[in-house]
């Protein structure tokens, strides 16, 4: 996942082809780092360029954003030289994260100009710089000066340049002796690749080493003379397509959450627990991915309170349940002490005052056993202290019993909910999950102030519009989803049938899978289907392979006073399952 020279590259065709010739009629600058250009070119076009240091973008898009009142002085300067601007051409340098747009203007005089606006999106380096026909800077979105970058300052004034901070080839004019450079890097070889040349990241470098059949973590310098053939003829072929322009812009998603992209295809995601969505241009490609990033991005910052007391209060269990642990091992010992009283009841008669021990026959065992013995005692008031340490030890092993079995409860209560957090995808999600965080008392409830229209209004409750998820097979079989204990509990035992199917991961947190029968023979393919979406939404949706149990809806039994999401059944089905869902479409109710 890189907005690397590749997909810059994408960019630039794309933006060539649509807005070379046509006139800037509209300047924005909605955010610190960010502008908004409106160009007319037979239709009006909407340009978003960002270089905020976390999230540097550039495409088309159809969304506009709020303007300030008072424009910023960048923003100003934009203005005044390129009001009903002409775009002459825009470029990249070789193959470097960088966009060269040429303006054509009319300046005071009425002369015509040429200026540059140069888009660097380069991370923490990125910046949106304004200069002349000779390179010289006259402002930036962002100033740098020599105290901040000894390597070049962006400041009005100072010639433009491009850093050359490290000396890499640019690979769309690489030859093979160019290429055998790789061979002298003592590092792995899709970084050997990465590192060597310009415009290439480490998702691309891991491509060309899958394309090639060859391992990325192979070293560079012990690469075979066939194979290093072979990797450059697929690295000469991939840039044959960026020098001629033939980008097919792809999105890989693993279920709803967007987990890469690029403006050529990936091999290395195809089959798996992978989707890949391809789309007609870079931009629509970016535009869909920051959304779905962004989405998943603001739900985890709204839920950063939640996860630290859900975090909080599992290490914490976790610690008493390994404390429990240990103090019920200790208590292993009181019917050895419950047998030395017994046998001193028995033969303690034959110990004499002042002896520290005394060695009789282990009716039990049939074997000689020796008993400590305080001296300053008798041997019935040992027997009685060994009598008292037994009843003791056996009172701590029957609450430690008790105690530890609500623990184990708790944690796994606390790692259902952490999973739940990990799949919620909207506000109304985190909404019922921060309601059964309250219920059971890990979040301390806040009465908000009631409006009162009358006597004895109570207070509302936060207004819950999240429902389980909702997919449907080839065949037409519907398979519901719970996202949280609720509505695990609600698909269960409100929702399902009896002779409904019902799948869970086996032995860890994960959602309830509901297939509904309706009465129909269900193919195998169905239950496979249904076991995927267990192990997806499951804890361990990471490990590949996962043991899924399933079984008929009417076995599946609550316990009376069982945490939500908590259910029993004896006689299940089990499957072994890959968190994959193509094949399934998500039907949005």
């Amino acid at each position: 996942m890189a907005f690397d020279g590749l997909m810059t590259a994408a960019l630039v065709k794309e933006l060539s082809d649509t807005l070379t010739g046509g006139r800037i009629i509209k300047i924005a600058q909605p955010e610190k780092d960010e502008l908004q250009l409106q160009i007319k070119n037979y239709n009006t076009y909407k340009l978003l360029i960002s270089a905020d240091a976390s999230l540097p973008l550039l495409y088309l898009t159809e969304d506009g954003k709020q303007s300030p009142l008072n424009a910023p002085n960048f923003c100003m300067l934009l203005r005044k030289h390129f009001n009903s601007a002409r775009i002459l051409s825009i470029t990249q340098p070789g193959l470097e994260r960088i966009v060269d747009f040429t303006i054509e203007h009319l300046n005071e005089m009425g002369d015509v100009c040429q200026k540059h606006l140069l888009v660097e999106l380069m991370g923490k380096h990125s910046n949106i710089i304004l200069a002349d026909d000779t390179n010289t800077i006259l402002d930036a979105i962002k100033r740098v000066s020599g105290m901040v970058s000894s390597v070049r300052e962006v400041l009005p004034g100072r010639p433009y340049f491009i850093p050359q901070t490290q000396e890499k080839l640019n690979p769309l004019t690489a030859d093979f002796d160019a290429f055998l450079s790789i061979k002298k890097k003592p590092v792995p070889l899709a970084k050997a690749l990465y590192s060597t040349f310009t415009g290439l990241s480490p998702q691309i470098a891991n491509e060309l080493c899958h394309r090639a059949g060859l391992s990325q973590e192979l070293p560079a310098a012990e690469i075979e003379e066939d194979h290093l053939q072979h990797l450059f003829h697929v690295f000469t072929a991939l840039c044959a397509d960026v020098t001629e322009g033939r980008f097919t812009p792809i999105l890989v998603m693993k279920g709803k959450e967007p987990v890469a992209f690029s403006p050529v295809s990936l091999t290395m995601y195809e089959g798996g627990a992978f989707e890949i969505q391809e789309f007609t241009s870079a931009s629509a490609l970016l535009q869909t991915f920051y959304a779905g990033k962004n989405a998943i991005t603001r739900i985890r910052q709204r839920s950063s309170d939640l996860r630290r007391v859900l975090s909080t209060a599992l290490e914490r269990e976790v610690k008493k349940y390994d404390l429990q642990t240990k103090q019920l091992k200790d208590t292993e010992s009181r019917d050895k002490y419950k047998v030395y009283g017994e046998l001193l009841t028995a033969f303690g008669y034959s110990a004499a005052p002042g002896d520290k021990e005394i060695t009789v026959t282990n009716y039990y065992t049939n074997e000689p056993l020796t008993i400590p013995l305080d001296p300053q005692l008798s041997a019935v008031e040992n027997a009685k202290r060994y009598f008292d340490r037994y009843s003791k030890l056996k009172r701590t092993y029957e609450a430690l019993s008790v105690q530890l079995t609500e623990t184990r409860s708790a944690i796994l209560h606390l790692e259902s909910i952490k999973n739940a957090l990990e799949i919620a995808r909207t506000e109304d999600d985190l909404v019922q999950i921060k309601a059964e965080l309250t219920d059971f008392g890990y979040l301390k409830k806040h009465h908000a102030p009631t409006q009162k229209t009358g006597k004895g209004k109570k207070e509302k409750k936060a207004r819950i519009n999240s429902k389980p998820l909702h997919y449907k097979t080839e065949d037409g079989f519907d398979l519901y989803v719970g996202k949280n204990n609720y509505q695990n509990d609600f698909l269960t035992f409100e929702f399902a049938n009896g002779g409904d199917w019902w799948f869970h991961a086996k032995d860890c947190a994960g959602s309830h899978v509901v297939l509904k029968a309706d009465g129909r023979e269900i193919p195998d393919y169905v239950f496979e289907a249904a076991g995927a979406l267990a192990a997806f939404y499951s804890k361990n949706r990471e490990a590949g392979k996962v043991e899924v149990d399933y079984i008929e809806r009417k076995h599946v039994k609550k316990p009376n006073g069982a945490k939500p999401g908590f259910v029993v059944y004896y006689t299940n089905f089990s499957l072994v399952a890959t968190a994959d869902l193509s094949g399934l479409t998500e039907i949005n109710d």
